[in-house]
Formats: C-alpha cells, sequence, structure tokens
C-alpha cells in the first residue's frame, strides 16, 4: 500500500500558525526564531507588534518591483486575517506601519539580502533590492502570530539575512508527466516560500514537446501526444501500456502568464530545450531533422532513445534556431538550457551527412559533433545577449567558451568546469534528485525511479567540493534540485516528492555552512511542516 501524508490541495497566500501572544509559536525554547532557511543573524527584543486597524504598509522606493512585494504582502495579509493593509508612499506617521525601504549600498546584505526590525509600533524590512525586500516579507509570514480570536502580529526581533547562493533552484520535468498553469503557478509559489530564485522548466522531451512555436505548429499537434504511457516500473517484465493518448503543451500566452506570475515572486523562469538528444516528440514532428528521416513516433518507454538531431543536417540548425528566437521571446532570462544530456552517437556513426560534418570542421569523433553542436547554440546566444547551460555531458568534445555547466552525475563535472573557469550549478543525483525513494522502505512509499535519498543527506549537501581551486569557488553558482516525472504523474505526488527534501536544499543554498546544523534545522522544520500543513500542500512526514 502507498502511503501519502496528504493535507488538501488548496493553495493559500499566507503561511502562518497560531500561537500566544508573546510569539512562543515561532521561537524555540532558547529564544530562536523559527524560521527556515536559517538566518545569518538574529536577535530578540522583548517587544510585540500588533496588526491594529490604522496598521498601514509604507513604501519608502520608487522602484515598481518593490511595489510588486508590498501587494504580495497586502495579499497575504488579507487571504489569513481578511484585512486590508493600505500601501501609501513614504511620509506621515500612522500609529502602526510596516515599512519597506531600499537603500543603496548595504554591503552586508548584498544584492538580495535584508535587514528586518519589529518593534512594538513599526516593522521595518530593508533590502538593497526588490527582491531582498520580498525576502524579508517571507520571513515575516513566517513570524507572523495569532494572539486571539481576531488578533495578528510578529514577536520583537532584529535580523540581519543575505543567501549564500546566487542560484538557488528548483527543477519540475513537464515532458513526461505535463501539468496544469495553475499547478506551475502553485509550485513557483513554494519556490518563492523557500526563498529560492529560479524555476528550470524542463519543457521537451522524447516523450512530449510542451511549449508552443507557432513557426512549427507540428511540434504540439504531434509533438505533444503520446499514444499511451507505461503502467508500473521500467524494470517491469512484461511491460504493459494503459492504452491511454496523453499530453498537452503550453500557449504562448500561457507561457508568457507564467513568467509574469514568476517575475511577481522574484523568480526567475529557466526554460530547457534539449538537444540533440531527448528529441523523439519534435523528431515524430518533423522526421527530415533525424539521421534516418523516420518516421519516428512519440516515445512512451522511460529511458534513453537512440533517435537524436541530424548534426550534418543544415536544416536542422535552421530550425532549432527558429525555435530558440521564439522561446528567447517568452523567456528573459538570461540563462537558456539546451540540455545537452544522454545523447547516443550511434545513429551519427551511421549516418552519411553526420560523418561528413566530422570531416569538414577537422572533428575527431563523434562527441567533438556534439561539442561542435552545443558552441553552435552558444554563439548563436550570446549573440543574443544569453547565456547557455548544459547538463555535463557538454564538457565532452570540449566546452563551450560562455556555457555554463549543470553538474548532475556527481560533482566530477561541475569541479572540472569550474576550474577551468566555467560557472556551475551542481545537482548531483546523490543529494538533489527528488524523484529518488525518501525511505528504504520503498513499498510504503510511492513509485520512485529507484535509489535512497534522504532528508539528512540532501541537508549534508556542500555544493562548494574541497578539490576546485580557491580562485576558482566563485564560479559555483549555487545547486537546484531536480523532479524529474516518469513516475510523478499528479501534483500532490509532485509536493510529496519534493517536501520536505526541498525545504533542507533551502537551506544548503542560502544559510553560510557554519550556521547550518541538522540538529537545529529539525527543531525548526516542525514549524514549517505546520506552515505547508495550513496551506494545504502534501509532504511526506520525516
Amino acid at each position: 500500500m502507498k502511503k501519502y501524508f496528504l493535507y488538501g490541495v488548496m493553495f493559500v497566500g499566507l503561511v502562518l500558525w497560531t500561537a500566544g501572544c508573546n510569539g512562543s509559536g515561532v521561537q524555540n525554547s532558547g529564544g530562536e526564531l523559527k524560521i527556515v532557511p536559517r538566518p545569518v543573524s538574529v536577535k530578540t527584543l522583548n517587544t510585540f507588534f500588533a496588526l491594529k486597524e490604522n496598521t498601514v504598509i509604507r513604501l519608502q522606493s520608487e522602484d515598481d518591483a518593490v511595489y510588486d512585494a508590498a501587494e504580495y504582502l497586502q495579499n497575504m495579509l488579507q487571504e489569513k486575517t481578511g484585512q486590508q493593509l493600505e500601501i501609501l508612499p513614504a511620509g506621515g506617521r500612522p500609529d502602526s506601519r510596516i515599512v519597506l525601504r531600499q537603500v543603496n549600498g548595504d554591503e552586508e546584505i548584498g544584492n538580495e539580502g535584508y535587514r528586518l526590525k519589529v518593534a512594538e509600533d513599526e516593522l521595518v524590512i530593508i533590502g538593497n533590492s526588490a527582491a531582498g525586500i520580498f525576502y524579508g516579507v517571507q520571513t515575516l509570514r513566517q513570524m507572523l502570530t495569532k494572539t486571539d480570536e481576531n488578533s495578528w502580529g510578529a514577536p520583537g526581533a532584529e535580523i540581519v539575512d543575505a543567501p549564500r547562493f546566487s542560484w538557488r533552484g528548483m527543477h519540475l520535468d513537464v515532458g513526461r508527466s505535463f501539468f496544469s498553469v495553475s499547478f506551475i503557478k502553485k509550485y513557483i509559489d513554494l519556490i518563492a516560500m523557500h526563498k529560492m530564485n529560479t524555476f528550470h522548466w524542463h519543457l521537451t522531451e522524447d516523450h512530449g514537446w510542451r511549449i508552443e512555436i507557432k513557426k512549427y505548429p507540428l511540434l504540439t499537434e504531434v509533438g505533444a501526444y503520446r499514444d499511451e504511457s507505461l503502467i508500473g516500473h521500467y524494470r517491469d517484465q512484461p511491460r504493459t501500456y494503459d492504452g491511454k493518448r496523453y499530453g498537452g503543451f503550453y500557449t504562448q500566452e500561457e507561457v508568457k502568464e507564467v513568467v509574469e506570475y514568476a517575475r511577481k515572486r522574484f523568480v526567475n523562469v529557466v526554460p530547457e530545450i534539449e538537444m540533440p538528444g531527448h528529441s523523439r516528440a519534435a523528431l515524430a514532428a518533423y522526421p527530415e531533422l533525424s539521421c534516418t528521416g523516420g518516421p519516428h513516433s512519440v516515445a512512451k518507454l522511460w529511458g534513453v532513445h537512440e533517435e537524436i538531431f541530424c548534426a550534418g543536417n543544415d536544416k536542422t540548425f535552421t530550425v532549432l534556431e527558429d525555435v530558440m528566437t521564439e522561446v528567447l521571446a517568452l523567456f528573459p532570462s538570461e540563462f537558456i538550457h539546451v540540455g545537452g544530456d544522454e545523447a547516443p552517437k550511434k545513429r551519427w556513426e551511421a549516418c552519411e551527412k553526420c560523418q561528413r560534418r566530422i570531416k569538414d570542421n577537422g572533428l575527431k569523433d563523434e562527441h567533438e559533433l556534439q561539442s561542435y553542436f552545443i558552441k553552435h547554440f552558444d554563439k548563436f546566444l550570446d549573440e543574443r545577449g544569453r547565456r547557455l547551460i548544459g547538463w555535463d555531458e557538454i564538457l565532452e568534445g570540449g566546452l563551450a567558451a560562455g556555457a555554463t555547466v549543470m553538474s548532475w552525475r556527481g560533482t566530477e563535472g561541475g569541479i572540472t568546469a569550474a576550474n577551468a573557469g566555467h560557472d556551475v550549478v551542481m545537482t548531483p543525483t546523490t543529494h538533489v534528485y527528488f524523484d529518488y525513494y525518501q525511505s528504504e522502505d520503498q513499498e510504503n512509499e510511492p513509485l520512485a525511479i529507484g535509489g535512497f535519498l534522504p532528508l539528512d543527506k540532501v541537508y549534508s549537501f556542500d555544493p562548494v567540493p574541497e578539490n576546485i581551486a580557491e580562485d576558482k569557488k566563485h564560479h559555483i553558482l549555487g545547486a537546484q534540485g531536480n523532479v524529474w516525472t516518469e513516475y510523478i504523474t499528479t501534483p500532490e505526488a509532485v509536493e510529496y516528492m519534493a517536501l520536505p527534501r526541498m525545504t533542507a536544499l533551502s537551506e544548503v543554498v542560502w544559510t553560510t555552512e557554519e550556521g547550518r546544523d541538522f540538529d537545529n534545522f529539525r527543531k525548526r522544520l516542525d514549524n514549517f511542516l505546520l506552515l505547508l500543513k495550513d496551506n494545504g500542500y502534501t509532504y511526506r512526514q520525516p
């Protein structure tokens, strides 16, 4: 029997819990506020800020993005308390106010950090950027306390906080399992709640092409749907299928809607368009882009497939450039992910066009042909002011000059790339693949791809390995949790597999190495789980 800890699926805007008027619900017995991820510095004060009828939100900034943070706070408070605080510009001194103040040059908190002070008649959040102020709002929502049936407030404190890494991400594969726009927004809310700032949206796969490309409509008319899906695990024999056509895709208007929703929550959406492998859905739509000419079908069996974009065909590059042009118009992200992983070379080895490309360009082998392929799109993106990022296989055959590596097959690829002067995002299977089992008692867990990744192992991860040269460590941008969905088919299952491992990762990428302590995290996690419960999230009870 598969056991899920289900607490409903409706998302509520503000995450709060009930506690006594002294704020004891958000403090450990030692006085530390139960904030996740753990702030850099916390000083508790013997004061309490109570929301009153005349409480307002005061903006001390002319940045429109700070107004977005204010609206976010306003909506959260109204959702939970029923009280709508007025947002006012700087000036005037009402008896009770929440101040959002933007400053310049506070080096201690950096670009995404914040200062938060809770006094009796004033609650102030300060940041150099709107993002920093927003993360202060996220801390505030964990501090808010119900004092009686109709009253809310926050315990006195002075907090100074800033993230350790600039890339704090979560990934979601929608190629194997498709999820609605409403759930994608809920997932982005979860990312923001954890003070993470990157949503890696894996949009194309062998098993489904999920983004509308107007110049090539067959990518979604054909490539977005497979005939049926596997029942049970890949290892099960004999394999059986459900006989049900499956798929879906996001229109360009829906993509714009998601990107704007994320922007207002200070989450950058990084799209992934797989190349040259994991491309069977695209080749089913346009078989002339393959080495064999097809026909091809959208894959229904999980795993790595031999079909691959033909690197000897000029039309392949033309079509993918057209695709990327439309993608760039939809996503303002500096980084664009091109995959580059698990690209079998069998078709290239037997393809006359690919072999001619190897010979004409003085390439040594098919690995260098893949490097040629990736370098082409690195140049394409660079000319348009963007940066290419790909899985660590893009190292094979030579790395493109401006490429950033996402290291998934352990950390070795990331170490090699960083020591060579390339930026790196660490995302190894050993610590951040959230499609792995959370317990060794697999019979009582949802079906998963395999592996075992408990909460404490996620928390133990250090994205900066020791064998990176000291002067190269700045190339580690951060880390990311990955959710692959061969066996994760519902929103509840995504949440269950991600939570609370995502919560542990949020502290890995935010909190200083010296500030991390798993026993202390577990004490604070209990309240964060109540936060998840109150908001209808599905999670695994540790």
